[in-house]
């Protein structure tokens, strides 16, 4: 079985996959995390944010030497370690949430971050921006979970040092640049996660999935 949880920024996709997974006693995958680890290494090493091939290399010449970036999916969330540093504490960080949209556009980008997820086994549960709709579109259950700037805001206001007006307006911003990514697959169940609780958007999830 797979189950694809797609959504906008700060939409709670990953809490609500991590409840929804646990309860399915199943791994999630939190592709976002793969895409700010990109992101995190090409701010780290100078590179260009829109031309793909220089970060690739540098990619795959970390793993041609053991040390290539790796999605580990727990019970407790996904990290991302290269080779034996755990890099998930760097990678949720304003100078990342302002330039991973950038690099995620990068169909480059997005092919290798794919071949990283395509290559596990399910059962799991996937979390991302596309997962239904491109990387995974044979998924028995798809879901696409929205909210609204302010309510977002609110939310993300509290893992960061900043205004709840200057993450609105950044999540906006987001929003457009995510666009494309973001569209939801045409058999996704929309969710809006602004009308409940967390465990009664996981709740509302684990009613599509009968016989769980």
């Amino acid at each position: 079985m797979i189950v694809t949880i797609d959504g906008v920024a700060a939409s709670g996709k990953s809490s609500v996959s991590s409840g929804v997974a646990r309860a399915l006693r199943i791994p999630y995958l939190s592709s976002g995390l793969l895409y700010r680890a990109a992101t995190w290494a090409a701010l780290q090493h100078g590179l260009s944010l829109t031309d793909a091939q220089p970060l690739l290399s540098l990619l795959d010449a970390w793993e041609a030497a053991g040390q290539g970036l790796k999605l580990r999916p727990l019970p407790t969330g996904n990290q991302v370690w290269q080779g034996e540093h755990d890099l998930t504490a760097l990678l949720h960080t304003a100078e990342v949430d302002a330039r991973v949209s950038t690099v995620a556009a990068l169909p480059e980008l997005r092919d290798w971050v794919n071949a990283q997820l395509r290559a596990l086994t399910p059962p799991f549960l996937a979390e991302g921006r596309d997962m239904g709709s491109t990387v995974f579109p044979q998924a028995d259950h798809k879901f696409f979970l929205y909210a609204s700037p302010r309510v977002r805001a609110g939310r993300r206001v509290l893992e960061r040092d900043q205004s709840i007006e200057s993450v609105e307006a950044a999540l906006k911003l987001r929003d457009e640049q995510d666009a494309r990514q973001s569209a939801p697959a045409p058999d996704a169940v929309r969710i809006d996660t602004g009308s409940g609780t967390l465990p009664e958007i996981i709740g509302q999830v684990l009613a599509y999935l009968p016989g769980r």
